[in-house]
């Protein structure tokens, strides 16, 4: 018997699945304590960026409500960390509900930038009443579709909102090209996170075989949907940064360098020269 039939056949600490969505990774192959081990493991990439957040709000303006899209982030991290861990139908449901909790104080926040202390009130009014009807009938009904929608139609509006926000915030061409560049590897992030978790889903049996070719670590890499939580973790966090930058006003010509890695890098490999940038001016 293969080590990994042998750790399959142990008993699964946490009990049968309740969820409903099971993923491409093969259960309790590594260990009996956590269902999904790669699944669980890239959840902590949101935990690391939203930590990395809220250590760059020390001691600035209105840190306590800056905070929150970064323990936003978190909590997308811990609650999909529980869901892949346990395979369970409560913990599949706060996962869920995690995601709202992340995308709505930003939709929030870009919606209401700028605009009347009526129409905020109006804004927030909205939202509220729009996230707790989706997220009442999504665990009510178990109704998977309009979760989805609305979660990718909150991505496309924070994203489309961001990228015209930025030149209207940003004066100077340089720093608005290179906080424009950030914000759309964020976008090019997501969307490539969202092709991977379509093929672990699409190329199971493909996948599957590969990694019991290949064998362990090297299986490690063909976990796709561990590398959609990569990915939209990226995408995650720069939407949080580049917002809170924005609607802050603390954009300056060196913001792109104080981000987490790998946005210093791709900040500074999509830089053009100054002149060259005025010349498009």
């Amino acid at each position: 018997m293969s080590t990994m039939e042998q750790h399959s056949a142990l008993t699964p600490f946490w009990g049968p699945q309740t969820s409903y969505l099971n993923f491409c990774e093969e259960d309790y192959v590594i260990t009996r304590y956590i269902a999904e081990f790669i699944n669980t493991l890239s959840s902590f990439v949101y935990i690391g960026y939203g930590l990395y957040g809220l250590l760059k709000l020390r001691h600035k303006p209105h840190a306590g409500s800056r905070a929150i899209p970064y323990c936003g982030l978190i909590g997308v991290g811990v609650c999909s960390a529980g869901y892949h861990m346990t395979l369970k139908y409560h913990t599949q449901m706060s996962d869920e509900l995690s995601m709202h909790l992340l995308t709505t104080p930003l939709l929030y926040r870009i919606l209401s930038f700028q605009t009347s202390l009526e129409y905020s009130r109006t804004v927030g009014i909205v939202l509220s009443l729009l996230f707790t009807i989706v997220m009442v009938v999504h665990m009510v009904m178990d109704e998977f579709l309009l979760h989805a929608v609305a979660f990718g139609t909150a991505v496309y509006l924070i994203a489309t909102r961001t990228l015209k926000i930025i030149p209207r915030q940003i004066p100077e061409p340089v720093t608005r090209k290179n906080i424009r560049s950030v914000a759309l590897f964020g976008c090019a992030s997501f969307i490539f996170g969202y092709l991977v978790w379509l093929i672990d889903e699409w190329a199971c049996r493909v996948l599957t075989s590969t990694r019991q070719a290949v064998g362990l670590p090297l299986a490690f890499l063909f976990e796709l949907h561990g590398w959609w939580h990569v990915f939209t973790a990226i995408g995650g966090y720069i939407a949080v940064a580049v917002i809170d930058l924005l609607t802050s006003g603390e954009v300056r010509h060196d913001s792109a360098e104080h981000l987490a890695w790998p946005l210093p890098a791709i900040a500074r490999l999509t830089a053009a020269p100054r002149d060259s940038v005025e010349k498009e001016e």
